[in-house]
């Protein structure tokens, strides 16, 4: 065929039919075709397991996360994490191919361990799985043994591992299925009998705003309480820029995770990411254990307060008072640019309850609430929220449901802006409001990940963010000049 010789289409689209297919995406009538369907996934607002398995991977110290599959997957979930955080997220895989489907991955994998153990040092290397070594039932337990007895990697050189499937669950799943291991492992043989370190171990579950672990730490220093994150990120993916490359940079320390078994108290505040964990933690963990949502809005972070001063017997900090007051009166200064508008929000299980707590506070509307991979349990949780508030009468909650839906949802019965990341700017370019990028993954903006949303100070982060959006809205529109001006 010639270079000038046309491409002939073997279906002809002319230019107003697909103007009569843009305008009609946006009924009632294709709305409902759209939540017939059943078979197929467009746009999920979820990623899978093993990417969740690398983030906590990365989460300790002198930590390499080993991918045990094709070297295409180990680059997606790398890459993901590069582009959020943009920061390096080291990892190896075994680089599993066509010969690794068909005879299985066990030489692979001793060989991948031999060198990423030689060549990056290493203090440990939790293994996870994508989807090829699940299917052909590859058995990870007999792999490592046979690795070690063989001498790819010494004895007694960590190598927690957890099967990660992608094609079943989410990120938080493999987070939690990674999380466990590595807490099993390192705590093994570590009680001591009427032993307490007297810390708090707390799990934030997956989150990958690093500005909230440093809440964290920042309000357990104020209250004078020791802890250990598990796991902690905030080093890992927000490390300085000093002229050296560190491979390893920040992570909880070994000792004390395999310590945390002693702890004087163990909260988890992402109830949903981390409940296998949290399960066996109850179980073999001394001290007190509590389940808490993430500490989003006013009344969450009360609660998280509360509980860390009966904890611990200790009063609440006055500058943690002051903190709460002045989130307060963030909130009553600019409460007026959110009181009543609609809201769409996705995302996680435990940030979807953080976001509706907090705007139901604010006088605000969440309207259409959706998370793609959820339960009953969080629907009836939700659903509690919205009946405490005359906010929430007019919320609706859709399980199990992916972003073409929130489209169809927000172009035939509009909202006034989204909260979510940054897989709904299409829903927001084509209804012309605003998307807040809160969650994971954030590719189109920078340092939003160093913005805590939790705590007090979250509150004042959220409320500037938002009230200031929608006054640059009606600046930019608005027929008066002298718009919010004092003359």
């Amino acid at each position: 065929m010639s270079a000038d010789t046309a491409v002939k289409y073997v279906t002809e689209i002319t230019d107003e039919e697909e103007k009569r297919v843009a305008e009609w995406i946006n009924t009632e009538e294709y709305k409902e075709k759209n939540f017939a369907r059943q078979a197929l996934v467009i746009n999920p607002a979820h990623t899978c397991q093993p990417l969740g398995a690398e983030l906590v991977a990365h989460a300790f110290e002198g930590s390499l996360p080993f991918v045990h599959g094709s070297q295409g997957c180990a680059s997606y979930y790398r890459s993901t994490l590069n582009r959020h955080f943009r920061e390096p997220a080291p990892a190896v895989s075994d680089a599993m191919t066509e010969d690794g489907a068909v005879f299985g991955g066990q030489n692979n994998l001793h060989e991948a361990l031999e060198n990423a153990y030689a060549l990056y040092k290493p203090k440990m290397m939790p293994i996870f799985t994508s989807c090829m070594p699940e299917i052909i039932g590859d058995d990870l337990t007999a792999f490592i043994k046979n690795a070690k007895n063989k001498g790819f990697v010494p004895k007694d050189f960590p190598l927690p591992y957890a099967n990660t499937p992608s094609f079943n669950g989410t990120h938080i799943h493999g987070y939690d299925a990674m999380l466990l291991s590595i807490i099993q492992y390192l705590t093994e043989g570590k009680q001591v009998e009427g032993r307490c370190t007297g810390k708090l171990n707390l799990i934030p579950g997956f989150d990958c705003n690093t500005g909230n672990y440093r809440e964290y730490k920042r309000i357990l220093e104020e209250f004078g309480i020791p802890y250990t994150i598990l796991a902690d990120i905030s080093d890992v993916f927000d490390s300085p820029l000093d002229g050296t490359y560190r491979v390893y940079p920040g992570g909880t320390k070994l000792d004390e995770a395999a310590d945390s078994i002693n702890g004087k108290a163990t909260i988890t505040l992402g109830p949903y990411a981390t409940p296998k964990t949290f399960g066996w933690i109850k179980d073999n963990y001394s001290g007190k254990h509590v389940s808490m949502p993430t500490p989003f809005g006013i009344e969450k972070t009360d609660d998280f307060v509360m509980k860390l001063a009966d904890l611990f017997g200790k009063p609440v900090p006055e500058t943690i008072k002051a903190e709460r007051g002045r989130a307060v009166d963030a909130m009553t200064d600019a409460h007026q640019y959110m009181h009543n508008k609609k809201f769409a929000v996705y995302g996680d299980p435990d940030y979807l309850i953080g976001y509706v707590s907090f705007l139901l506070e604010m006088g605000a509307r969440p309207y259409h609430i959706l998370c793609s991979r959820g339960s009953k349990k969080l629907e009836k949780e939700i659903q509690a929220l919205l009946d405490t508030s005359p906010y929430g009468k007019d919320g609706k909650i859709y399980v199990n449901k992916d972003l073409w839906h929130l489209r169809s949802l927000v172009m035939t019965d509009p909202v006034d802006a989204i909260i979510g990341d940054t897989h709904g700017k299409f829903i927001t370019r084509d209804a012309k409001i605003p998307l807040f990028r809160f969650g994971f993954p954030i590719f189109d903006r920078v340092n939003l990940h160093r913005s805590p949303l939790i705590g007090y100070q979250g509150v004042i982060n959220m409320v500037t963010t938002i009230c200031n959006k929608f006054i640059d809205i009606t600046d930019d529109t608005c027929d008066d000049r002298h718009f919010e001006m004092m003359r």
